[in-house]
């Protein structure tokens, strides 16, 4: 973010700010789900500290599987097993959140939505990356052009004094035979 224009600069730090919230309230709301879905299938008596360590384990991994993804890309790495975790992950939360919704499709959606800003906040990351160099091999090559050759400009003489104007020396021995002919 260091480079660009004023308004880049201000448009990254909207973006910056838009994703912290949304991945914010998203998080929270999944962690809920998530929690809520593991204390209702867990064994009764099962304290509510299991519920939420389950929610931030579960909900941490697609976070820590998108940063790897995106050093990854920067350093040209595989992004195969990170990529595996975050889908799991966002599908464990999907399941969490329909799980606990109220039966129907308008619950299920609406249940459904911190897993689907979730999934559209790390299509949107991942596909933000910053440019990278190409290397010169792979720019196409442009054929050598073979400029015209111009003659350099000839530069008239300079006055010895200012005020002066040099007068060839053709014209000064004509002039010099003139006048011995007068």
């Amino acid at each position: 973010m260091a480079g660009g224009t004023r308004t880049e600069r201000v448009e990254g730090l909207v973006l910056i700010a838009v994703l912290l919230v949304v991945g914010g309230f998203a998080g929270a709301a999944s962690f809920t789900h998530v929690k809520d879905w593991t204390m209702a299938n867990s064994p009764t008596g099962t304290g509510e500290w299991f519920g939420w360590a389950n929610a931030v384990i579960s909900e941490l991994i697609p976070m820590a599987a998108l940063l790897t993804i995106r050093q990854r890309r920067r350093k040209g790495g595989s992004i195969g097993y990170p990529m595996f975790l975050l889908v799991c992950a966002v599908a464990l939360s999907l399941s969490a959140q329909l799980a606990v919704a109220k039966p129907g499709l308008s619950g299920w959606l609406l249940s459904a939505v911190p897993a689907l800003a979730f999934l559209g906040l790390s299509k949107l990351l991942l596909a933000t990356e910053s440019a990278r160099p190409v290397p010169a091999e792979s720019l196409p090559q442009a054929e050598p052009v073979a400029l015209a050759r111009e003659e350099p400009p000839q530069e008239a003489p300079r006055p010895l004094r200012p005020g002066l104007v040099p007068v060839p020396a053709q014209a000064f021995a004509r002039s010099s035979v003139q006048e011995a002919t007068l």
